[in-house]
């Protein structure tokens, strides 16, 4: 039986510990990541122990950090801890990358660091210096890291596939994974009730029967109380264990508690200052018991160590277990734990971060002065990128600030920090509180526009967007046209997500437009477009020809403006804005903006055919709006990703896809969601020649009491229904939806729209007008435009061979069929290959190539590839290491058949801006 020094047992853990010593010897050749969750004392920390140990054996690098409640509300404590002994690698990294880093750590000034950019600088640290032997990371007491610390750990560990290192963490039962649902979990349970007896009897041996039996009962299975809850026996007398009800938890505190009471009060005094320090020095220990009044030495721990409490080390001090902190604090008097605070702010005097929190937590009451100094520390705690520290200053500060309205603006600017963060349980309680301290028309305002930014407006009824437009015209009134917009914009998404009323939209538009605002101002045209993207189209494309003019937009103004512009079916504008934006937002760190871009490029190459853009766009996207909390978006990535599949010819796969993004939206009634679902499934249906079908997908897009109907989605998918409804006997039905668009077009100048029309025109035409329609459509500028303009020449093709003139048939034919072979819709190239061998001219088929094996990550690896990115620069572009984008070339060669970085090109080409 091997029993480690808290007295933890390995003994029926087995299974578990094989499973971790694997994973551990694999670390030399790749990585992964575990979650080792249980109940406190179940035996976490001894199979973490076993892990190094094998670790050690194998010659790895081990890197170690533990959770501390004390330090939860430091940003990066935990991360340092783990990171401390290779931080002299920092100067190998990317300029960005290290000051993003070290800024984070307080090592080096600077401006906020994203912290996705702190998490790649991490993740290619770990990569160097795990390169010659690999690594295993320990974290023990997870679900008490510092919430950025956790973040940065999480993005980490999903990204170690293709490192040689292995991440362990242990998190208690009860407490929120910071981890996620992507990193699997090994469960630790009770022991059997074998196991548990053996144990038993090895550390106390000779109870008497009744006693035995008692302890076996309460323990029921958990290593540590059979370890602890005998010695409380011992300590306490007869009878000593509390009825069976009381929880585990509890009754183990009080095992330690009572080992602390029969300490000397030195000792005691040092304990309990070390359980609510916030670090592990021994000095600040020893000091802050001397200003409490308890004057002490290193000598006075003695009797501490011997009740294997603590670990005292040349400098530091440590618990053996996290329950005796808890334990030694609950036993304290609450003016004991006020004095081990003040006295402990005192001794970190020089550490203003550390020193306020202590001041906070030797406060009764209200506080002005400790109030300030934490607004301090929430403004240096989001410039170090640590959100989730700064809200709980901003709160803290909020709860200690004398007067109601200052208290209230504290507590609300908490709140919208926690919007960023996606912590909708945060933000619920933050409101509350700041309510509590009644509040201004403005603040009321500013909490309405917080109540409508979680799913874009769409969670609560009272921020349906004619009352925030209201609330936003009187807030304008008052002087501040900031928040006014801000409002607007929620109110227009409301608009576009929900499809609210036509009304609605109008009010929307009317109170944007009455603001003293720019007519191309990108704000307002964002929300003319979500609010009315048929009646203010024409207004919302003027407006981005003259700001398209204009030079050194920033990334965030790019990507408004594409948002705007893929809205009103401007794709090649919107395409272009996308991805003009996405470097600079990879290089800001922005994942949240950058998976709203991404998501928006996706979208547009759907309707565009562009696969080689979308494909990757769409797969990036889906992955980072889990980690950047945007179900929306995820929803869009996906729906859109099944679209390019059904044109790319894979049924399967976009049926599949499509399923995964109709979940969603049909969970938060997201209506664009839930319209390119049914055009991936009409488009699907297209593509295996199941036009009745199709027509009949396509057409729940147009009916009004459909979830799916969408008025300014509606507009994009014109082209798919006639070609549903022209082969499959709809011609008369289909009539009606496009004079209903025809009466949209005269509306709008969407380019989108109108190109549907011209092909609906030709298509629906009798055989007198029809050519004369067809020409007109293909004179029309769609050089921009590749699959549209295809599709209208199939269409047109397809025509003059019915009118026997397959000669003249042949042209157009051939020009779709290549732009379709070059744009991967193979349905479509098949298509026109079919009729090209009706009209008589040999086709020969579109052999298939590797491009076509590659997953969507290894297309978007090998397009920068391609541009010519080393693997350091795609790794910082994607987020990845170096070491990750090495392992999937190596494997992108031999799909592609080829030997050299340089014949990349030619095969996959570049996607410009990436």
């Amino acid at each position: 039986m091997t029993v480690d020094s808290t007295g933890t047992t390995l003994f029926g853990r087995e299974h578990e510990s094989r499973r971790l010593a694997a994973l551990v010897e694999s670390a030399r050749h790749r990585g992964g990541a575990l979650v080792v969750r249980g109940e406190a004392g179940i035996g976490k920390s001894a199979l973490l122990r076993q892990a190094r140990r094998v670790a050690a054996g194998h010659g790895l690098l081990v890197l170690t950090a533990t959770g501390t409640e004390a330090e939860a509300r430091l940003p990066f404590a935990g991360l340092h801890q783990l990171v401390r002994p290779v931080l002299g690698r920092a100067e190998e990294l990317p300029g960005p990358q290290r000051a993003a880093v070290l800024a984070a750590f307080g090592m080096a000034p600077g401006a906020a660091p994203d912290l996705f950019l702190i998490a790649l600088a991490v993740l290619n640290l770990l990569a160097e210096a795990a390169a010659e032997t690999g690594a295993l990371l320990l974290v023990e007491d997870a679900h008490w890291l510092d919430p950025p610390s956790a973040d940065v750990l999480a993005f980490v560990a999903r990204r170690l596939d293709s490192d040689p290192i292995v991440l362990l963490a242990a998190i208690r039962d009860g407490y929120a994974d910071g981890f996620g649902a992507a990193i699997e979990q090994l469960r630790v349970d009770r022991l059997d009730d074998a196991s548990a007896a053996a144990l038993l009897d090895a550390r106390a041996p000779g109870l008497a029967d009744g006693v035995r039996r008692r302890l076996l009962a309460e323990a029921a299975g958990n290593p540590l109380a059979l370890v602890e809850l005998p010695t409380a026996a011992w300590r306490l007398g007869p009878d000593p264990l509390e009825p069976q009800w009381r929880p585990l938890t509890a009754r183990l505190e009080e095992a330690f508690a009572a080992r602390v009471s029969g300490l000397p009060e030195p000792a005691q005094a040092l304990l309990l200052v070390a359980a609510v320090n916030d670090g592990d020095a021994l000095a600040e220990a020893l000091d802050a018991a001397a200003v409490a009044g308890a004057a002490a030495t290193v000598d006075d721990l003695t009797p501490a160590v011997a009740a294997q409490l603590v670990d005292v080390g040349r400098t530091t001090i440590r618990f053996r277990h996290p329950l005796m902190r808890s334990a030694i604090q609950q036993r304290a008097t609450m003016a004991q734990r006020l004095a081990a605070h003040a006295a402990l702010a005192g001794v970190v005097r020089g550490q203003a971060d550390r020193r306020v929190w202590h001041r906070a937590g030797a406060c009764l009451g209200s506080d002005d002065d400790v109030a300030d100094e934490l607004e301090a520390a929430a403004l240096h705690a989001r410039r170090r990128g640590a959100m989730v520290t700064a809200v709980a200053a901003l709160q803290r500060s909020g709860q200690l600030t004398v007067d109601p309205g200052r208290s209230a603006d504290r507590l609300l600017r908490a709140a919208e920090l926690a919007v960023e963060l996606g912590r909708h349980d945060v933000v619920g309680g933050l409101l509350r509180e700041a309510e509590a301290c009644g509040l201004s028309f403005v603040q009321q305002a500013q909490r309405l526009w917080i109540e409508s930014s979680f799913g874009d407006g769409l969670r609560d009824p009272k921020t349906g967007p004619v009352a925030v437009a209201e609330v936003a015209e009187r807030v304008a009134g008052a002087g501040d046209i900031r928040l006014a917009m801000r409002l607007l914009n929620s109110a227009a998404l409301r608009c576009f997500w929900s499809e609210a009323d036509e009304e609605a939209g109008h009010r929307v538009v009317a109170v944007a437009e009455s603001l003293p605002t720019a007519a191309n101002d990108p704000e307002r045209l964002a929300i003319l477009a979500f609010a009315a993207p048929v009646g203010r189209g024409s207004a919302v494309i003027n407006g981005l020809r003259e700001v398209s003019a204009g030079a050194g937009a920033d990334a965030q103004t790019l990507r408004l403006l594409g948002s705007a512009a893929l809205i009103i079916g401007a794709f090649d504008q919107a395409e272009a804005g996308c991805t003009a934006s996405v470097p600079g937002l990879r290089a800001q760190g922005r994942l949240g903006s950058l998976t709203r871009a991404l998501a928006a490029l996706a979208w547009c190459a759907a309707h565009q055919g562009d696969l080689s853009a979308g494909i990757p766009a769409a797969e990036e996207a889906a992955r980072l709006s889990l980690e950047t909390s945007q179900p929306l978006f995820f929803g869009i990535a996906r729906a859109a990703a099944a679209v390019m599949a059904a044109l790319g010819g894979h049924p399967e796969r976009a049926a599949a896809l499509a399923a995964e993004a109709e979940q969603r939206g049909v969970a938060a009634a997201v209506r664009p969601v839930l319209a390119t679902v049914q055009l991936s499934r009409g488009r699907s249906a297209l593509a295996e020649g199941r036009h009745a079908d199709a027509y009949g997908e396509l057409r729940r897009m147009h009916d009004p009491g459909d979830p799916s109907f969408h008025a300014g989605m509606r507009c994009f998918a014109l082209t798919d229904l006639v070609e549903a409804a022209a082969h499959s006997g709809h011609r008369d039905a289909v009539a009606e939806v496009v004079s209903e668009l025809e009466a949209q077009g005269r509306r709008t100048s969407s380019p989108a729209l109108h190109a549907g029309l011209r092909y609906a025109r030709a298509v629906l035409a009798d055989d007198a007008g029809a050519e004369a329609l067809f020409r007109e459509a293909l004179s029309a500028e769609t050089s921009r435009w590749p699959f549209s303009r295809a599709r209208t020449q199939l269409a047109y093709g397809q025509w003059l061979r019915r009118q026997r003139r397959p000669v003249e048939s042949r042209a157009p034919l051939r020009a779709a069929r290549n732009t379709f072979d070059a744009l991967g819709t193979a349905p479509w190239a098949e298509r026109a290959r079919q009729e090209l061998r009706a009209a008589g001219e040999a086709s020969r088929v579109r052999p298939a190539t590797g491009r076509d094996e590659l997953t969507p990550q290894e297309l978007q690896i090998a397009q920068l590839a391609a541009q010519g990115l080393t693997n350091r620069e795609i790794g910082q572009a994607l987020y990845l290491s170096h070491r990750t984008v090495s392992t999937h070339l190596h494997n992108i060669f031999p799909k592609l058949g080829i030997t050299a970085r340089a014949q990349l090109h030619s095969i996959v080409g570049g996607l410009t801006g990436w």
